[in-house]
């Protein structure tokens, strides 16, 4: 029973793709390989690497535990995220809160950061310039957290992190090696398309229980990738 205190099925019936076309290396590694925390979310509020900076009303850097053992990626920020500056915080953030509850968890227990800092004008797909001049900032974040398991919150979030265009339904049930470091990361649905799709809440679900035994796993020091 989660901490929630509801049976993992009900939130099942409550938990998609969203999207981010592939990403190139960008900034230069050297320039945030080295930035702790505080650094780092400095560099990022004032960053002006692509258009974006131009129309946010401010960074959405991250938020959780620096250390948490579960880091969860989502594709970019939307409205309500720009205002209030901390990912997935609108009926999709409910959403993914009910789907950590599922699994045992609060907010603050896991990690949680997007590909994009800064939200694309009227929630349009990020373009492949802006994922780029993201990319060494989530780098250096999946770094200084050093997750046991990520998991890519959507279509377009797993094609950009993985640097593929194959589909979700490709991608999803297996354990996918990430960077040089080839950190396990999963793939399931975004809440967003769940809220429109509920129909595919239960394979959602699907992926989490998958995502559950792969930690254990990993807990367990047992190998998860081939």
């Amino acid at each position: 029973m989660p901490r929630s205190g509801r049976p993992v099925e009900d939130v099942a019936a409550e938990v998609a793709p969203v999207t981010i076309e592939t990403a190139a290396a960008a900034p230069p590694p050297e320039t945030v390989s080295n930035l702790d925390w505080e650094a780092l979310r400095a560099r990022v509020s004032g960053c002006t690497l692509c258009e974006l900076h131009a129309t946010r009303t401010q960074t959405v850097f991250g938020i959780g535990n620096p250390r948490a053992r579960w880091m969860f990626i989502g594709e970019a920020p939307g409205v309500e995220e720009d205002r209030q500056g901390e990912p997935f915080v609108g009926r999709a953030g409910q959403l993914l809160t009910s789907m950590l509850k599922a699994l045992g968890f609060r907010r603050d227990d896991v990690y949680i950061a997007n590909v994009l800092k800064c939200r694309p004008p009227g929630n349009r797909d990020p373009k492949p310039d802006e994922a780029r001049s993201c990319r060494g900032y989530l780098e250096r974040q999946i770094e200084l957290v050093s997750p046991l398991l990520i998991v890519a919150v959507g279509r377009i979030a797993a094609q950009n992190l993985l640097a593929t265009d194959s589909a979700l339904a490709r991608l999803r049930g297996q354990v996918h090696a990430l960077g040089e470091r080839r950190w396990p990361l999963i793939v399931t649905y975004h809440p967003a398309y769940l809220l429109r799709s509920p129909g595919e809440k239960r394979k959602a679900w699907q992926d989490l229980v998958f995502a559950r035994q792969v930690f254990r796993r990993l807990e367990a020091g047992e190998p998860v990738l081939t």
